[in-house]
């Protein structure tokens, strides 16, 4: 079957299935799940991908909610994954648009699949939890340690937004709790008996400012006090912190990690409170960029009608994180985004959150799959190209970002 007409089954297939994925995101949008409770989100996506003739493993990866869908050509060849989004924010719902994220990755997955007998290999959608954090959130990272990208040759994504853009580079996050135990007393009458698990995490806090004068800039770090004690009268015998630790890579926020560590240590030390300190998720990673897998992606994007002020051409970096890093670690891996308003809209808004369920929203189904699904068939068609973008991964991947 020659290109062309492998590109027209693309556009044909997507123009006759649109209806039907913008339904599904639709009922995503209206059944918004926080991190580890995606259970219809996640059930609406592996219903659609059976029917398209996939075969779905379910509670993959440690994860529940987590989804490993795979359809093979029956012969070795390349394993391409499209990476599938669909949780939503606390509070304030489908804000960050992976109602659409989920719908864009398995209409493209499913475009695609009639077309690789002719290469062989395998495309697999995997659903991955809890991106935006929370209970056994980031998901990707569980992926990539139990190996599911042990045999993988490249990823690809899609994330709604104003403008279509470049993967954008991240940083690194290491999500952490700060915990403290010490002994109760009357704050007043005898407070040499007791041992302040609040005065304990309140020289965290100061530690932690007084050690930002001494890092990278690239580092942030920010959080809060979750639990500070009941009465004004009574020592506190336990307070707890939540703390979000970024840096521009893995190897510097590692040693941030030890030196906040060594902070909460010191405030133990000091106030003779017990400590616990660890993640309450996966560790998210930087990502890493290869630029030859974009320009690939905006080739297709620049065959698209779409007008020059909705494009941006420049590599942005992100002051957030994003667990699509830890796959971009180990696989060459885009996650672009595609114009799903007219005006400005911030992430995480109510703005954002109704534009997911708008018509440009709704019709950015369309364009992320096809552009996703012309970008993978280029990897099944071209193995040298393939090829070249593994050894640009390589480099960038040396290089850091």
């Amino acid at each position: 079957m020659p290109t062309t007409t492998r590109k027209q089954h693309i556009e044909e297939f997507i123009a006759t299935h649109l209806p039907t994925y913008q339904e599904l995101a639709l009922d995503i949008h209206q059944h918004p799940e926080v991190s580890n409770y995606e259970f219809y989100s996640s059930d609406v996506l592996i219903r659609q991908l059976e029917k398209e003739g996939f075969s779905v493993k379910k509670d993959v990866a440690g994860h529940r909610t987590g989804f490993d869908a795979r359809f093979t050509a029956g012969k070795p060849g390349p394993v391409i994954v499209f990476l599938a989004e669909f949780d939503a924010l606390a509070g304030i719902g489908h804000a960050c648009g992976h109602n659409l994220f989920g719908t864009y990755s398995v209409l493209a997955a499913s475009a695609l699949k009639d077309l690789i007998a002719d290469f062989g290999g395998e495309i697999r959608v995997y659903g991955t939890p809890g991106e935006e954090g929370g209970e056994n959130g980031s998901a990707k990272g569980s992926f990539v340690r139990d190996g599911f990208f042990a045999d993988v040759d490249a990823a690809l994504c899609v994330h709604p937004a104003y403008h279509y853009g470049k993967t954008t580079a991240s940083l690194a996050n290491d999500p952490v709790d700060i915990k403290f135990y010490g002994r109760a007393s009357h704050a007043a009458g005898a407070p040499e008996k007791g041992i302040s698990a609040l005065e304990a995490l309140l020289q965290v806090s100061n530690g932690i400012n007084g050690l930002r004068l001494y890092l990278p800039k690239d580092v942030n770090i920010h959080g809060i006090i979750t639990d500070g004690g009941l009465a004004a009268n009574v020592i506190p015998e336990y307070a707890a912190g939540r703390f979000y630790l970024r840096a521009k890579n893995r190897s510097t926020l590692n040693e941030v990690y030890q030196k906040v560590e060594n902070v909460v240590k010191a405030a133990a030390l000091a106030t003779g409170a017990r400590y616990e300190f660890g993640l309450f998720q996966n560790s998210v990673d930087d990502v890493i960029v290869t630029p030859s897998f974009d320009e690939l992606f905006f080739n297709h994007l620049a065959q698209l009608n779409i007008p020059t002020e909705e494009i941006e051409t420049e590599i942005r970096t992100s002051l957030g994180s994003s667990d699509v890093g830890n796959v971009s670690q180990v696989v060459p891996t885009i996650q672009p985004t595609v114009s799903i308003s007219d005006d400005y809209i911030a992430g995480h808004s109510e703005e954002f959150k109704a534009a997911a369920k708008s018509e440009k929203g709704l019709a950015s189904i369309a364009i992320a799959a096809q552009l996703l699904a012309q970008t993978a068939l280029d990897l099944f068609e071209q193995p040298e190209l393939l090829a070249k973008i593994k050894g640009d991964h390589k480099t960038s991947l040396a290089k850091g970002n």
